[in-house]
C-alpha cells in the first residue's frame, strides 16, 4: 500500500510568557491508504493536538506532513481550508449537529460549501443517511434522535462526499457501550469498503477494534 498520510520529525511547541508547553516531539507516522488506524492517549499526552495537525486545524512548528503527497505542513490558511473540506471527513465526540435541521439537511450542509448541486447533495445525504441505518429518520431533528443516531448522523456528513480521510475524534465518548458498539461497527464497515479511517481514543476497548494501534503519550508515539 502507498502512505496516504506522512509525518516526518513533527514537532508542535507552545510559547508562552512563563512556559513552553512540548506538546508533540519529534512524531513520525505513515498511515497506508485504506488503513484502520486508532491513536490512543489519555488526557494531556498530545493526542489532541495531533488531532488537530492530522486535521489541519493546526501546523507543525517544525517538520512535514504529507497528505495524499501534499505538503499541507507549509500551506496557508486559504489552501488548508480547501483541504478540510474537500480530504477529510470530521467526526466529532459531541456530533456537532444543527439543532434547528433535520438530518438530511444536516449532512447537506458540507456539501454546500463543496459547491455541489442541490439536487446531487440531496441525493448523496439520503444514501450516506441509509448507509448508518437511518432511512426512517431522515426528517428528524436532532432532539428527536438519541445519542447514538446522532453520531451516526454525525458519521453520515463525514463521509457523505467520499473523504481520502475519515478523521473520528473520540467518536464513542459521549456514548454508551451498545451506541458505542454500533459506532465501531460502522466505522469497520467504511473501512472495509476502501475508506482510510484515522480513530482518536483514550479507550483501550474501543482502540483495539483497528488494525493498528499508535500510543501516544508526553507528546510522544509508542508503537
Amino acid at each position: 500500500m502507498d502512505d496516504l498520510i506522512v509525518l516526518s520529525e513533527v514537532c508542535r511547541t507552545y510559547y508562552s510568557k512563563n512556559d513552553t508547553v512540548h506538546a508533540l516531539q519529534n512524531i513520525n507516522i505513515n498511515i497506508s491508504r485504506g488503513e484502520f488506524v486508532s491513536v490512543i492517549g489519555q488526557s494531556g499526552s498530545g493526542k489532541s493536538t495531533l488531532m488537530n495537525i492530522l486535521g489541519c486545524l493546526d501546523t507543525p512548528t517544525s517538520g512535514k506532513y504529507l497528505l495524499d503527497n501534499i505538503p499541507v505542513s507549509v500551506m496557508k490558511e486559504s489552501q488548508l481550508s480547501f483541504i478540510r473540506n474537500n480530504i477529510i471527513g470530521f467526526i466529532f465526540q459531541s456530533f456537532n449537529l444543527i439543532p434547528s435541521l433535520n438530518a438530511i439537511e444536516n449532512v447537506e450542509l458540507p456539501l454546500i460549501y463543496r459547491g455541489i448541486k442541490k439536487s446531487k447533495r440531496r441525493q448523496l445525504a439520503v444514501d450516506s443517511l441509509k448507509m448508518v441505518g437511518l432511512e426512517k429518520r431522515l426528517l428528524h431533528k436532532p432532539f428527536e434522535l438519541s445519542g447514538g443516531q446522532q453520531q451516526r448522523v454525525a458519521i453520515a456528513r463525514a463521509v457523505a462526499a467520499k473523504p481520502k480521510v475519515i478523521l473520528a475524534d473520540e467518536p464513542t465518548g459521549n456514548l454508551d457501550i451498545s451506541s458505542s458498539n454500533e459506532i465501531m461497527d460502522i466505522l469497520k464497515g467504511l473501512h472495509s469498503q476502501g475508506a482510510t479511517v484515522v480513530l482518536i481514543t483514550h479507550d483501550n476497548n474501543i482502540a483495539k477494534m483497528a488494525q493498528r494501534c499508535i500510543k501516544i503519550s508526553d507528546g510522544k508515539i509508542y508503537l
